[in-house]
């Protein structure tokens, strides 16, 4: 007769299975505490140090971290001034300034926007192709081609004298700035907008012109292009001219390009502050776009002279604006 099924059944076992249980169990615990133990082993001991270890290393108040006096957070104006990288702004520009905005012929040659209007047509050709590569990333590249066009046709617009693309200029510019609006997306309708660009820009360049078709005679800055895709602009441009400043052969290599990629950084720095654009109001904002452009402009004026130094120092001048810049604008 066996033995009951209850709290007792483990003592009805065969004497040789409870030895079996029983070993079983003890080697179960025995592997667990080795392990437990081998982990206490690897683990390393918390280093110990004495007062005078970290003596002159740490504060020994918060309050002596602190001199002068306290910030105020709450102040946006003073938490811009906590960053160190940020220089004072200098004055924002006088009125003179702003006038002078408009008078692009002081800020870039004619012959540095043809070129660029040229260069940035072909790239924009490149990447209006077939409507899979376009949705596929393709409306990206063609959104900051199409702003760059916009913004250049603008500056043609409001250009002193008669220039080249003058008459078409504002046809132009509302063309490719809607068509660069609506690139945020890479549908068909969009590329088949843009296939229609291409075909206004070729007409354009290639002397045939554009039909006659209505379009403001005065620039209204916010509606022709966004600030995001010429921040993006200017730290291409940039990138160019860190390269071509690397010493004077890189330099001499570089050429004319040089001028044309600093006169056209020292137009979007113009153009960043304009009436409507974003933080046009803010005097911060508009002195440090000022340097900015100021700065480009000596590029310029250097790389024409063939002045490799000054080349240099007016590219870290630039790049010192810029950083500045975003500390506190994204």
């Amino acid at each position: 007769m066996g033995c009951r099924y209850d709290r007792q059944e483990l003592f009805c076992l065969p004497r040789f299975q409870l030895q079996i249980y029983l070993l079983s169990v003890f080697v179960i615990v025995a592997i667990f505490l080795l392990d437990r133990i081998a982990a206490e082993e690897r683990r390393a001991r918390p280093p110990k140090f004495s007062a005078a270890d970290t003596r002159g290393v740490f504060f020994d108040a918060l309050s002596d971290a602190v001199r002068g006096k306290r910030p105020d957070l709450a102040s946006p104006r003073a938490a811009r001034q906590l960053s160190p990288a940020v220089p004072t702004p200098k004055s924002p520009p006088t009125t003179s300034e702003n006038e002078a905005r408009g008078r692009w012929s002081k800020v870039v040659s004619a012959s540095s926007w043809e070129d660029e209007v040229k260069r940035v047509r072909l790239e924009f050709d490149a990447v209006v192709t077939t409507p899979g590569a376009f949705s596929s990333g393709g409306y990206r590249d063609a959104r900051l081609q199409l702003s760059i066009l916009a913004m250049v046709f603008g500056v043609i617009n409001e250009f002193e004298g008669q220039v080249r693309w003058k008459r078409e200029a504002a046809v132009a510019r509302d063309l490719v700035a809607r068509t660069a609006a609506n690139c945020k997306a890479g549908s068909t309708q969009v590329y088949n907008e843009a296939k229609l660009r291409q075909q206004d820009l070729l007409d354009l360049v290639s002397g045939s012109g554009l039909q006659d078709r209505p379009a403001e005679a005065e620039n209204d800055w916010p509606m022709i292009v966004d600030r995001s895709p010429l921040m993006a602009y200017a730290e291409l441009l940039l990138d160019h001219l860190q390269d071509a400043g690397r010493n004077e052969a890189a330099l001499r290599q570089a050429g004319d390009a040089v001028v044309r990629q600093a006169e056209m950084l020292a137009v979007v720095g113009s153009v960043l502050y304009l009436d409507g654009m974003i933080d046009a109001d803010d005097d911060d904002y508009v002195s440090l776009s000022v340097e900015m452009s100021r700065a480009a402009s000596e590029v310029a004026a250097a790389a024409q002279r063939g002045d490799a130094e000054a080349v240099r120092q007016g590219i870290g001048a630039v790049t010192q604006s810029c950083a500045a810049c975003h500390e506190i604008y994204r």
